[in-house]
């Protein structure tokens, strides 16, 4: 039988997604794989998709304006759409990266979560910080709960027309997604380990996971008169991107080697504020919650996202084992355009049967 969209998600908010997650883990025998050099590739019909629903997918992306396109099931590449070994600027992606590498210098204490910004030193251009947005924490700057409004460099129009005013909300006690608190946690982090972003993701994530486009020089800084802390732009591939979401969706470890802590991912991945999307936010990731769907995204619960401006995704899915590398090269791909690209790739996952429709295969 064919369903619809309305349908699906009916059907899921009737606590039917559960089966449809749970399912997506036998589709193959076997343990999980790792890549190696190069990525193994599955054919979609041996992992129990259907390959006419990912064609379907394949032609929305190519109507929205997607650049490349990367779904990652059991550790391989199930399909792939463009050229995904082209790094592209990631934009707002930047901030999960970070807090990867923020995740490493809380275990290695080297950056303590509950300093404040008057112990660290921390003030901006004219006019500078109060006293009391300088009791500001680096959780809260990583939850994006600061309450500091100062100007912000790489913000984009929508973020300054809804920055809030100055001392409008103190420290910890209101969600804004904030360049601001993000550019600063740059500088934290790298007067913390004494070296660049960009080499330390090299070092500390890139190289361990194998990565094979990423290079540090293609990262930048963004400076201007408006504020102190600048912003770090990354360039990246949708494959490398893979690696990176795939290293989450396995609690931080690679084959036998943690490389960001477990309690780092379980920590900021989960909700720790509800935002516009009715979604959640957790240490610079987009987040679901334990009991719900986030319905923008079409993600199970226990799912997360890092998401940048122009539609920017990588998408992580425990439940279902998979991981979506979404990038765009001058269009623009709303939440809501990749929620349903997302539905349209969870409709081509299957059980067994490749001709079977999902929610009737659960049942």
């Amino acid at each position: 039988m064919k369903i619809t969209r309305r349908a699906f998600l009916a059907l899921a908010m009737a606590d039917l997604v559960a089966p449809i997650s749970l399912s997506f883990a036998s589709e193959s025998s076997g343990t999980a794989d790792w890549p190696g050099q190069e990525w193994d590739r599955i054919a979609p019909g041996q992992a129990g998709w259907s390959a006419d629903a990912l064609a379907q997918a394949h032609a929305y992306a190519q109507l929205i304006g997607t650049a490349t396109l990367v779904i990652v099931h059991r550790g391989r590449i199930l399909d792939s759409w463009g050229d995904i070994a082209r790094r592209l600027e990631v934009n707002s992606v930047r901030k999960s990266l970070l807090s990867a590498l923020i995740g490493i210098a809380v275990a290695e204490k080297k950056i303590d979560l509950d300093a404040s910004l008057a112990s660290l030193n921390i003030d901006d251009t004219p006019p500078g910080l109060t006293d009391a947005e300088k009791e500001a924490t680096v959780r809260q700057l990583l939850q994006a709960r600061s309450g500091v409004y100062h100007p912000a460099l790489y913000e984009t129009a929508g973020e300054k027309r809804l920055r809030p005013a100055r001392g409008s909300h103190p420290p910890g006690t209101f969600w804004y997604y904030n360049n601001w608190d993000f550019n600063v946690l740059g500088t934290i982090y790298e007067r913390a380990v004494g070296a660049s972003i960009f080499e330390s993701f090299r070092q500390r994530i890139a190289s361990p996971i194998g990565m094979q486009d990423y290079r540090p020089e293609d990262g930048r800084y963004v400076r201007g008169r408006k504020s102190v802390f600048p912003a770090y732009p990354f360039h990246m591939s949708a494959r490398d991107l893979a690696r990176f979401g795939l290293l989450y969706l396995r609690s931080g470890q690679w084959n036998n080697e943690v490389i960001v802590p477990a309690n780092w991912v379980a920590e900021s991945t989960r909700a720790w504020s509800e935002t516009h999307l009715h979604s959640g936010y957790g240490y610079l990731w987009w987040t679901g919650f334990p009991e719900r769907r986030v319905a923008a995204m079409d993600l199970p619960p226990g799912g997360f996202w890092a998401d940048g401006h122009g539609g920017q995704f990588v998408v992580v899915d425990p439940a279902s084992d998979i991981v979506v590398v979404h990038q765009t090269d001058g269009r623009q791909v709303t939440v809501q355009q990749m929620g349903h690209l997302m539905w349209l790739i969870y409709t081509a996952a299957h059980v067994s049967d490749p001709g079977a429709d999902p929610v009737e295969a659960s049942n």
